[in-house]
């Protein structure tokens, strides 16, 4: 994937509103923020609930679990993961989740097959065991980690061992808000004339509120307008417990002291439109809280953000944002000294204003949009770096050849209908909108020709050799000389000519049948079509149609050897592939053109084996060496084989691009490479067959199998992160065809390709005995493209 991807899809996942909850607000407040980045953002959420079904949810929440359900967060895994989703954000905190200290989140990462950012609310410096132990799964399963101060980053390196090149400092979001003056919205609360103090957010005990109702007295005595404004709502896990016991303590004591008349109750959960009112009224922003461990205060950061003299007890979050004079820090439980910090702030208006200002500076970069952006440069790291965090995965040795999956045509059989094989899937469903093309047909009818006179062989696979066939007959026209290749579902041509490299491929299928099928009325109609169809080919511009090419008329000329036009057009073509590796190739490119595309194999494919027709050594010895440099080109950690992405290939001089990988390579290229050990008898290209094949058993960047064992059909590509869970024709027939060719060409002799493979001196690799110690025969096989032919 290339550096510079951008996430187009994040879901979310933690409580969400109208659950009345901070987390339930933040979340609400990122995600629409980060939705709002750039039109056809996708931001679904999945939302932890208390109260399954009671609340009325907007439609961006796509599932609801029961944060008591354990099982629920496995069904709300695998729910995502179907979505597409480029990465997911968690918002943790210990108390949203079910189980101990929240631990059910934990089924939720381990069902996860999607980048994970997790956003840690609360960090603690004295973790109980299990508490540990969540925070180390969390840390271990993301892909990045976000914090919103430096307290946090340091907790997490220090304390939890976190890598500190994943994790992300990214504030507290905030309302973007005007500087304006404070009595702009006095009237709206009737406090016009008066000097508004205000504490807000879910009221309970640990938020101190009773040390600033015992410090009114002194205020009042000083200033007889100053009024200190309580918002918020009870806490609901508090309501459930104990009522209003707590609010109605603070009632009591304000009327005790004889300060009722100067507080302000508003027990309510309000709006953020409401909410920025209140602020906006606001001369003095306090945060009384009684305790120090709060690694994060989102009333605190609002407040500050929008520019208002703060006074704060010194928990964590409130030291590192009011340091450098931006705001005033008081003891825990000192009511004199938020009586005298409070004073002195309203009787010193400059000192007061010059507070706000180095706040609202402050908090321009706390805005929604900004921190949005934050987020998505972390959702963009937390997929390119995804296949790092995936390495733990790779197996340590390659599977043996003598552990071949079975060989399955359920798939095949589920895409076949009497006009062909359907060219796309949605999942594993044929997709009839995409219809048919040439190139799968092709490529079937190669397969079903290979497997005459196999175990596999059956009348069903001789009937779809003759449904593939006519696909092929109906799309030549016999006045061009060309072949169609997208055909609709309703029988239409959708283009008048088809590409250059499907009329390669068709020719290469036709060379089979011709050569190879024991079935006189396909041999008789293989070799007349193909004499029409070779014609056009000198005209091509294309290296690839050319190598298809090159390929049938090697399989067409094992059985008509004195054909000359087709023996013209081979040398044609070889000299063509010869002048352009001469045209495109240089230092540290041995190349045929200045960019690594796709079906790369099949260039030095075809030198290997027309050179070997020809008897041209010097032409064979090209298909090598340009094969052995395309090999170690895509060869990734461990050895895995790592086929030149689509999503960008690999121009020189330019950057490789990882994904997406896709099934088609694998397969091709564990064909050209059996051909090569055929030509060549060196064990060596049975290692690299082996090493390409088993990219699909798991082998690959991510450590994943591609085949789905439940349809027989294998996923349409390697992303940087996950699967591509549909399963098309191409990824199906080229994955049967390069496991039927290693099946004949290794069987069960056991060539194994360890972690750290021994190389020569290129840097190739060099073949290992067996597991017996055994040096793996050179039998010569009589093979081409890695299958049995029948000696003539």
């Amino acid at each position: 994937m290339p550096t510079d991807f951008t996430p187009r899809s994040i879901a979310f996942f933690a409580n969400y509103v109208p659950r009345q909850c901070g987390i339930a607000t933040y979340t609400k407040d990122i995600r629409n923020a980060v939705a709002a980045i750039e039109p056809g953002m996708d931001c679904p959420v999945i939302a932890v609930t208390d109260r399954p079904g009671e609340y009325a949810y907007p439609p961006e929440v796509r599932f609801e679990l029961d944060q008591q359900d354990k099982d629920a967060y496995r069904r709300a895994a695998e729910f995502i993961n179907t979505r597409n989703v480029d990465a997911i954000c968690i918002q943790h905190e210990f108390g949203i989740f079910g189980g101990n200290d929240g631990e059910y989140v934990l089924e939720f990462i381990q069902h996860l097959r999607i980048p994970l950012v997790t956003t840690f609310h609360t960090i603690l410096k004295e973790p109980s065991p299990n508490q540990r132990r969540i925070m180390d799964s969390l840390i271990k399963a993301s892909g990045r980690l976000v914090v919103m101060s430096e307290k946090g980053k340091t907790f997490l390196k220090e304390i939890y061992k976190a890598p500190e090149d994943k994790i992300d400092i990214i504030p507290h979001g905030i309302p973007d808000m005007p500087f304006v003056d404070p009595n702009f919205y006095k009237d709206k609360f009737d406090v016009e004339g008066k000097q508004v103090l205000l504490t807000f957010g879910l009221l309970s005990p640990n938020k101190g509120i009773e040390n600033v109702i015992r410090a009114l007295p002194q205020i009042i005595e000083a200033d007889p307008d100053a009024v200190y404004v309580v918002l918020g709502a009870t806490h609901p896990n508090l309501v459930r417990e104990s009522g209003e016991v707590y609010r109605e303590s603070l009632v009591s004591l304000a009327k005790d002291l004889g300060v009722a008349d100067h507080v302000r109750w508003f027990d309510q959960f309000v709006s953020l439109d409401d909410l920025k009112e209140f602020i906006g009224a606001t001369d003095i922003y306090i945060t009384p809280y009684l305790n120090p461990a709060q690694i994060t205060s989102g009333t605190l950061a609002y407040s500050f953000g929008c520019g208002k003299a703060v006074i704060s007890t010194p928990y964590w979050h409130a030291e590192e944002l009011l340091a450098e004079e931006r705001g005033i820090l008081v003891p825990f439980g000192d009511a004199e000294s938020i009586a005298r910090e409070v004073i002195s702030l309203l009787k010193d208006n400059r000192k007061r204003h010059t507070m706000r200002k180095k706040a609202y500076g402050l908090g321009r970069s706390m805005i929604w949009s900004e921190v949005a952006l934050n987020f998505r440069e972390s959702f963009r790291l937390a997929r390119v770096q995804a296949p790092e965090n995936a390495q733990s995965k790779l197996p340590k040795r390659f599977k043996p050849a003598a552990d071949l999956p079975p060989f399955r045509l359920d798939h095949l059989r589920r895409l076949t209908d009497t006009t062909g094989i359907i060219e796309h899937t949605r999942f594993s469903l044929p997709d009839f909108n995409e219809g048919y093309s040439t190139d799968d047909n092709a490529r079937a009818l190669i397969l079903t020709t290979l497997l005459e006179g196999t175990r596999y062989a059956s009348r069903e696979t001789a009937r779809f050799a003759d449904t593939y066939a006519a696909f092929l007959n109906f799309a030549f026209k016999s006045e061009t000389r060309r072949f169609h290749n997208c055909l609709s579902y309703a029988k239409h041509w959708e283009e008048p000519i088809g590409s250059e490299d499907s009329h390669g491929r068709s020719l290469w299928a036709l060379g089979v049948v011709a050569g190879r099928t024991q079935q006189t009325h396909l041999r008789t109609w293989a070799a007349h079509t193909f004499d029409f169809a070779m014609t056009p080919v000198e005209h091509f511009t294309s290296p690839r149609a050319w190598a298809f090419a090159l390929l049938g008329l090697h399989e067409y000329l094992q059985r008509y050897k004195g054909d000359l036009a087709a023996i013209n057009l081979r040398a044609e073509l070889v000299s063509r592939l010869q002048n352009r590796y001469q045209d495109a190739s240089g230092e540290g490119w041995h190349w045929f053109e200045a960019i690594l595309s796709y079906d790369n194999a099949v260039i030095p494919q075809a030198l290997i084996l027309s050179g070997a027709d020809m008897k041209a050594p010097e032409i064979t010895q090209l298909g090598i060496s340009t094969l052995k440099w395309l090999m170690e080109t895509q060869r990734g950690t461990m050895d895995v084989f790592r086929p030149v992405g689509s999503d960008g290939f690999y121009p020189r001089h330019g950057t490789f691009a990882r994904y997406d990988q896709q099934p088609l390579e694998a397969g091709m290229t564990t064909l050209a490479c059996l051909d090569a050990f055929q030509v060549t008898k060196d064990d060596v290209w049975l290692l690299e067959a082996q090493r390409a094949f088993q990219w699909y058993l798991g082998a690959n960047d991510l450590g994943v199998e591609m085949i789905d064992t439940d349809t027989g059909g294998i996923f349409d590509g390697l992303h940087v992160d996950r699967v591509n869970r549909n399963q098309g024709s191409e990824s199906l027939v080229c994955y049967l065809l390069a496991r039927l060719s290693v099946e004949e060409a290794i069987g069960n002799r056991q060539v194994t390709v360890s972690g750290r493979v021994r190389r020569d001196a290129t840097g190739m690799a060099v073949a290992n005995s067996n597991k017996t110690g055994e040096k793996l025969p050179q039998n010569g096989l009589n093979t081409t493209n890695g299958v049995k032919t029948p000696t003539r």
